[in-house]
């Protein structure tokens, strides 16, 4: 059972390296929800939703693909490290002298203004340019350096955004005419939020520039053409997942009445925002998980640890589910104190739930990523983008963002089930989907009655919370026990 505390541990600083971020950048939320009001909200939430996009076509698989043939060729892992950051590095130069070229074309297509598209592209290329870097310390184990990085990261992007939206206003007040009062913006201050967002990539770039340095610049064609096949199936599989996670955003934009359209994509990505509990648990253990896979993958007794592993993270996700749900009018009133945006408090539910499906899939996908069958994560990706698609189309035009909430879970929903039967039939694993289902039912339902049936009533859902925590605790008390003694 060590195994389990040496996981736990990794997922510990991995989701110190997501969760205190995210943490300090929900801070923002209040900021922005006062400061750019629903309309400019709604501009900043849509442009980084192309950014998702954007982010996982410049780093085309290359992430995966670097930590199957770490181990899988692990006589020639300075190679492969060197090939991949050659590769990235290369991309995205071009990417970005091609696209700056068109800045002006790209920003009239989209309905943006010019200088965001700018801001978008160097922001892209900025943190393409670090993905080779992170990853080298997860895959060497070094999560301490990712995770001070990672911090210091949001901790600069935190300070300016403060400075820009708190204090420079009042510095220009103070001096009509100086410095301060000619960069102080009084209309599309969400240009601060890009600006932030550029100087704190430039700023990490800069502190991962000796890592570049250590890994140096080689190129081994066979490797790279190797990696390329593996990375291809895992980048159709990106693009299908940013369509999942945020091509609602983009299509609200451009499918509801132009005088409403921002209005309405900035009052549900806030709302969508208290969703991130879930998505910084899933996110803090997929990072965590994912070098664990790998590095256990010859192991007999591997599919027995991923069965009991899959079962915990359904566990502690449906308690993050609940309490959430329960706690909703206690979470709104901090990071969404503008009550004009509590109309789309209503995707809530159906947005935890879908980032939990999506997290029980990503510890179901082990069995196509350790058996190089990474097609099939394709496959299942582009199925769930399909019906991100359809839904959006068909439910948008009919009850807006409501429509997109919908789309989301079932599009995460229909990944999961997939992946359990496909994984199944090519590598089986024992998991104990009578346990898993139960527990995911049962926070499901208390999630329903606190939410539509007691509306939110404090004691009746905290009563609700402690049922299912000591229904957890009987049920597994034996073998916590022994994962403890271990």
């Amino acid at each position: 059972m060590s195994v389990f505390r040496n996981l736990f541990k990794q997922t510990l600083i991995y989701g110190l390296a997501t969760v205190l971020p995210r943490a300090l950048g929900i801070v923002l939320v209040p900021l922005y929800v006062s400061v750019l009001g629903r309309e400019q909200y709604g501009i900043y939430a849509t442009l980084m939703a192309f950014l998702i996009l954007g982010n996982v076509l410049l780093s085309y698989g290359m992430e995966t693909a670097f930590f199957r043939f770490i181990n899988k060729h692990a006589e020639q892992k300075s190679e492969v490290q060197s090939t991949a950051l050659t590769s990235l590095t290369v991309t995205t130069f071009i990417f970005l002298g091609i696209t700056l070229l068109f800045n002006d074309s790209i920003a009239e297509f989209l309905d943006f203004r010019s200088e965001f598209i700018t801001y978008g592209l160097l922001i892209l290329a900025l943190d393409a340019l670090c993905v080779l870097p992170f990853v080298w310390f997860r895959a060497n184990e070094q999560p301490m350096k990712y995770a001070v990085i990672k911090i210091f990261n949001v901790l600069v992007n935190l300070g300016l955004n403060l400075f820009f939206f708190l204090w420079l206003p009042k510095l220009a007040a103070s001096a009509p005419g100086s410095f301060w009062d000619t960069i102080n913006l009084t209309e599309n201050k969400v240009a601060y939020v890009f600006i932030a967002n550029l100087i704190a990539s430039a700023v990490t770039l800069l502190i991962l520039l000796p890592r570049y340095v250590r890994i140096g610049f080689k190129f081994n064609r066979l490797i790279w053409k190797g990696m390329m096949r593996y990375a291809m199936p895992v980048l159709i599989a990106g693009i299908a997942f940013s369509i999942n996670e945020a091509f609602d955003k983009i299509l609200l934009k451009y499918l509801l009445p132009e005088d409403i359209a921002e209005t309405e994509v900035g009052v549900y990505a806030a709302c969508y925002k208290l969703g991130v509990f879930m998505t910084l648990f899933a996110t803090a253990f997929r990072l965590g998980i994912e070098p664990f896979f790998f590095n256990h993958a010859a192991n007999a007794s591997a599919p027995q640890t991923y069965a009991k592993i899959t079962k915990y993270f359904t566990i502690f996700g449906s308690c993050i589910l609940l309490f959430v749900i329960v706690y909703i009018d206690i979470f709104k009133l901090i990071l969404i104190p503008d009550p004009k945006f509590w109309d789309a408090l209503v995707v809530v539910p159906f947005i935890l739930l879908a980032n939990l499906c999506l997290g029980i899939y990503h510890n179901f996908s082990v069995w196509y990523k350790v058996t190089d069958k990474t097609r099939y994560g394709a496959y299942i990706s582009v199925a769930g983008a399909v019906i991100t698609l359809v839904l959006n189309f068909l439910l948008i035009p009919l009850i807006s963002y409501k429509g997109s909430a919908i789309a989301t879970l079932a599009a995460y929903g229909s990944m999961m089930v997939l992946s359990y039967f496909l994984g199944q039939r090519n590598y089986a694993i024992p998991y104990d989907i009578r346990k898993i289902g139960g527990y995911l039912m049962l926070a499901v339902v208390f999630s329903a009655l606190s939410f539509y049936v007691f509306e939110g009533n404090l004691i009746i859902g905290s009563a609700l919370l402690l049922v299912f925590l000591f229904w957890v605790f009987f049920a597994e008390k034996d073998e916590l026990k022994r994962i403890a003694k271990s």
